[in-house]
Order: structure tokens, then C-alpha cells, then sequence
């Protein structure tokens, strides 16, 4: 009997094209969402072959912008914002109303509404928050300051989205026809009063709802949601842990939605904003992510779908203007922004760099615009095209900022020699050198710890009171931040990389310890590792006797199986009280364990 599948058949057709055109792009050395939405361009309508299903995309889409959310809430940093807070504010505020006056230009040129023009605009003025946290962590910038100020402006550009996701449906709620969404308290207000109040009450009663949200959410919700994850966690199931997260993020999300006609975007925000105050929150991260990404992907195969692939050539001068505003305009306001508030050229740069794409928000805004009737499906094909073309040129936008920085430093510091004190010359230079990439280390015979978690940080410390030399590289960069408080050197980044390994001087090391859970990853440092210094010492864990194995083959000296530590640690101390010696065997080896000392019945 035949089935119709139409939404198992959209998921796996997503995913399975996703995954390879994504790995595609990856090994070509570009983002792999470039890779997603290509996969949702070619499983669309308007390419030839197999189409996945138009109407359960958006729903699967709207899960994804949900949980993408909900992680970007868990990610919000108020300490990083407040840290940066006096160029990233300003500096965003002013380029964001820069890109979107250019893109409003762009759209009246082309003969659209001012509200769509301005949709347009917005969409173009935020970055992508993949795009940018992957490309600083590429280069390990995420540390240095200029790192800090472009998270600190994302973080910025971020909010004012997460604002205009508020006000752009009750702006459309006035004057916007028959396809136009009805405010209800304004609807209702009209109704029994016979009182319009205009574009203004309707802002206003929408922030007034917003508002009540917000505090609830502050007030009772950082109280209660946190309380929650912790009985759950106390039930000691996994499996619970994680539908609870999940459920925590759709169902606020949902219930902001009907309750206070926030949108869902928002409320899975806030639910994740306030998640992260709770000591759980990296667990919940890390329990939600698979799902998470999962979904994001839909998302982006879903918004790749909407794409007019043949925009490219019946209309390339508006793609190209579209392309030059996301591009040269963005970052070369972010250029000039940075270098009013006198930081140095190197910050300018990576600034400008990291800003020249658009990602997330911008599909988000694109796809509200065209279902609100505001934005024309010509400008959300626009946004579709420089957002593809835009991520792709990233990394030669950085590769050319890159080759810039040492031109325009020596312009720089040439400048200042026709004036009359000559000694002030140098401070450019020692400002520069506290603003170049992570220094290798200087440490030598020393121990090297991958990954500071749980097993990690009983590593670190025993590390520091025996007064060890040791690093540790994390690519946690809340955990970097507590290291580096601690007097703890730290370096940035995934071990894999042998431009980490050698900044942490893996070839002058007396020791490594790979204490991340990931064997696969584990697997891929030791090798590296080995590579570089045959000497070292390389102690890694692992769960099974699979991973124990395959570490071994890699090239690790010991590899300790948490399982097989705890049973031979509860052998021990039975022996204590039961024998004097116990034989403990498991398939791997056997091992004869003593007493340390005699015990008795009554000896506790």
C-alpha cells in the first residue's frame, strides 16, 4: 500500500542534500551555509527535478528560527556588550542606519513602497552571527579586542532585529490593505469606542505588550525556568534534561505568541536569555544543539527554496547593487565608525571584515516582509542573492583586509613624523602589538590540557598545585575568559588545527592530555600531536573500548575509560573492608588491587 510522505520526504531530501552540498563547501574552504541554501535552491521550485513540499517548509523553517533563536538567547552575553559598549553601541547603531538608508535608496530607485524600502534596508544591515563567530574563531580573534568590539557590535545589531521583528508587523497593521495583520487590543479598542489610534498607539500598544512580556519574563521567569531545569536535571535523566530544554525554548515561544501576540522569534529569545543566568545553561546548550542545528538547516534549505535563481541574470545590476551596499558600503562605514572612536587600523579592519555578509536575521526579515505584503518577492530575492554572494566573499574580504593592514599602519605611522614631538611616535606600535592575533607561547616542557570541562578542570588544578607548567587550549570562550581571570594561560581554538597546536608550542612540550569527550575530534589531535613531537607523552579518555582502540592507533600512550576508573575505584574500597587483595579483571586487563592499609569490620 502506497504512503504519501510528504514530510519525511521534504526533511530527508533537505538534510541529505544539505549535508553534502555543505561538506562541499566546507572542503572549499567556504561556509557550509553556503552549501545549505544551495540545497534549498535546488530542491525549490523554480529548479528542475525532485520539489519538496512548499507548504511544510515554512513550518519546519519557523521551528528552526525558534531553536536558532533560543540559542542565540543562550549565547547573549550582557558582561561582553557592557565590556565594549562605548564604540559597539554607538558604532552599530550608526551603521545599521547607514545600510539601511542606502538599501531604502536602492528599493525607491526600483520603484517600491517606503516601508518595503525600509525592510529592505534593515535586511541588509545586520551580519550573519555563524558567519562571523566562525570566521573570528578561524583567526582566533575571538579574545583580542578588536574580537570582543565585533561580537559586542553583533550582539548590538542583534537587539535592534530582535526590535524591528516587534515593530514591523504593527507598523504593517496600519494603512497596509487586505493582506495587512490586524492589532488586536486596536482592533478591539476601534471597535467598541469607535477610536483610531493611528500607526502611533499601535506602536505604542505593541511595546506596552512587549513590556508586560519582558517583565514577566525578567520577573518570574529567571526565577522559575531555572528552578525547573535544576528538578529536572536532579532526576539524573538525559533524556528528560533535553525535552525539557526543548520544551522550555517552543513553549514560551508559543505562549508569547498567543498570550501577548509577541513574535515567536522573540519569546524563544528571551526564554533562552533567561536560560543562560542558570549554571545549567551550558548543559542545556549542549543538550539542545544537535536538534538545534538540525532545524537551523531546515531553516536555511527553507529560505534557499524561496530563491529566484534567474534573478541573476534578468536583473544583475540591482544584485550588484545589492552586493556592493552588503560589502564596500557596510564595511566601509564600520571602517570609518571604528577609526572616529581612535582605535587602531587592525580593529577597523576585522570590524569591517567581519560586517561585509548578511545571514539569519536578514532571511528572517526578508521572509516577514513578504508574508506582510510590505517587501516585494524581487527584494527578498535581492536579499537571497547578496547573502549568498556576500558569505562567499567573505573570506577574500578578510584575505584583502589582511594585505591592507600593513600599508595603511606604516601610512599611518608616517604620518605623525612632520610634527614637532618626536617621542610620541611609538605609542601606534605598542597599541598595535597588544591588538595583533594570540602570541605562541613561551613556555617550554611543559603540559598541554585540550578542553577544561568536568574531567579538564580536575586536570587544571591538580596541574597548578603541583605546580606544573601547563596551557590550556578551549574553544569555549566563557571558559577562556575564567582561565585567563585566574592567571591561567589559555589559548583560543580547536586542537585540531596545527596553527593551535603550535601556538600552544606542541613541539616543545614534555605532555599532552586530551580531555574532550569528543573521541572523533580526540582522535584527530593526537594524530597531529604525534606528528609534530614523537615524544610527547599523550594521556586521552575515552567511553568504550572502541575509543580506547582507536586512541591508541592515533597515537596516544594512555587512554583512561571513565567506566573501568570508577569499577576499579569501587574494587579498591571494597577490598578495604572485604580482603586483603582482590583480583579485578574486565576484557582488556587484569589488575590485582591491595589495601593500603588493614581495615576492620568496625573500621569506618
Amino acid at each position: 500500500m502506497p504512503h504519501d510522505t510528504p514530510l519525511i520526504s521534504t526533511i530527508v531530501g533537505g538534510l541529505v542534500l544539505a549535508f553534502i552540498l555543505g561538506a562541499l563547501a566546507n572542503r572549499l574552504r567556504m561556509p557550509p551555509l553556503v552549501g545549505y541554501l544551495v540545497a534549498g535552491v535546488l530542491v525549490g521550485p523554480h529548479t528542475p527535478g525532485y520539489v519538496a513540499d512548499q507548504s511544510l517548509a515554512p513550518e519546519l523553517a519557523e521551528i528552526g528560527v525558534i531553536l536558532l533563536m533560543f540559542g542565540v538567547g543562550l549565547h547573549f552575553s550582557v558582561k561582553d556588550l557592557l565590556s565594549v559598549r562605548g564604540i559597539a553601541v554607538p558604532g552599530a547603531i550608526v551603521q545599521i542606519g547607514f545600510a539601511t538608508l542606502l538599501g531604502w535608496g536602492l528599493g525607491a530607485l526600483m520603484g517600491w513602497p517606503a516601508r518595503g524600502s525600509l525592510v529592505f534596508g534593515l535586511a541588509l544591515s545586520v551580519a550573519s552571527t555563524v558567519v562571523l563567530l566562525k570566521a573570528l574563531q578561524e583567526r582566533r580573534l575571538v579574545e583580542t579586542e578588536r574580537g570582543r568590539i565585533a561580537v559586542g557590535w553583533l550582539i548590538v545589531e542583534d537587539l535592534a532585529m530582535v526590535l524591528a521583528l516587534v515593530l514591523i508587523p504593527a507598523a504593517a497593521s496600519i494603512g497596509g490593505g487586505e493582506h495587512a495583520t490586524v492589532e488586536p487590543v486596536s482592533a478591539a479598542v476601534n471597535r467598541l469606542f469607535g477610536l483610531d489610534l493611528g500607526i502611533g498607539g499601535v506602536i505604542v500598544m505593541t511595546l506596552i505588550k512587549v513590556g508586560l512580556f519582558m517583565g514577566l519574563m525578567l520577573v518570574f521567569g529567571r526565577r522559575i525556568i531555572p528552578w525547573m531545569m535544576y528538578r529536572i536535571a536532579q532526576t539524573g535523566s538525559r533524556e528528560l534534561f533535553r525535552l525539557g530544554v526543548l520544551a522550555i525554548a517552543l513553549g514560551v515561544a508559543f505562549g508569547a505568541s498567543e498570550l501577548f501576540g509577541v513574535s515567536l522569534a522573540l519569546g524563544a529569545f528571551f526564554a533562552g536569555m533567561v536560560l543562560s543566568e542558570s549554571e545549567l545553561s551550558h548543559r542545556a546548550a549542549q543538550e539542545s544543539l544537535p536538534l538545534r542545528d538540525a532545524f537551523a538547516v531546515l531553516f536555511f534549505v527553507s529560505v534557499g527554496m524561496l530563491f529566484y535563481p534567474n534573478i541573476l541574470i534578468e536583473k544583475p545590476l540591482p544584485v550588484l547593487a545589492t552586493v556592493f551596499i552588503i560589502v564596500i558600503g557596510k564595511s566601509i562605514a564600520a571602517f570609518l565608525i571604528v577609526l572616529l572612536f581612535h582605535k587602531p587600523v587592525s580593529t577597523a579592519l576585522t570590524i569591517s571584515a567581519s560586517l561585509g555578509q548578511i545571514g539569519e536575521f536578514s532571511f528572517i526579515l526578508a521572509t516577514l516582509g513578504v508574508s506582510l505584503h510590505l517587501l516585494p518577492e524581487e527584494g527578498r530575492d535581492l536579499i537571497l542573492a547578496g547573502a549568498i554572494i556576500s558569505i562567499i566573499l567573505n573570506p577574500l574580504l578578510f584575505y584583502v583586509c589582511d594585505r591592507l593592514r600593513p600599508v595603511l599602519d606604516r601610512t599611518k605611522r608616517e604620518e605623525p613624523t612632520a610634527e614637532p614631538v618626536a617621542e610620541k611616535a611609538p605609542e601606534p606600535v605598542e597599541e598595535q602589538a597588544e591588538e595583533d592575533d594570540v602570541q605562541p607561547t613561551a613556555l617550554r616542557g611543559h603540559a598541554i590540557l585540550v578542553g577544561y570541562g568536568r574531567v579538564g578542570s580536575i586536570v587544571g588544578q591538580n596541574l597548578k598545585s603541583s605546580r606544573t607548567p601547563f596551557l590550556v587550549i578551549e574553544d569555549s570562550d566563557k571558559r577562556i575568559g575564567e582561565l585567563r581571570d585566574q592567571g591561567t594561560e589559555a589559548i583560543s581554538g580547536n586542537a585540531v588545527s596545527r596553527e593551535v597546536l603550535s601556538l600552544a608550542n606542541i613541539a616543545g612540550a614534555r605532555s599532552l592530555v586530551v580531555a574532550i569527550p569528543n573521541a572523533f575530534e580526540a582522535c584527530l589531535v593526537v594524530e597531529q600531536a604525534r606528528t609534530i613531537n614523537p615524544s610527547i607523552l599523550i594521556v586521552a579518555r575515552a567511553h568504550s573500548d572502541a575509543e580506547v582502540e582507536a586512541l591508541r592507533e592515533y597515537g596516544a600512550d594512555t587512554v583512561i575509560m571513565g567506566e573501568r576508573e570508577i569499577a576499579m575505584g569501587m574494587v579498591d574500597r571494597l577490598a578495604q573492608v572485604h580482603h586483603d587483595s582482590v583480583r579485578y579483571e574486565d576484557e582488556d586487563e587484569a589488575a590485582t588491587i591491595a589495601a593500603e592499609e588493614a581495615s576492620s569490620p568496625d573500621k569506618r
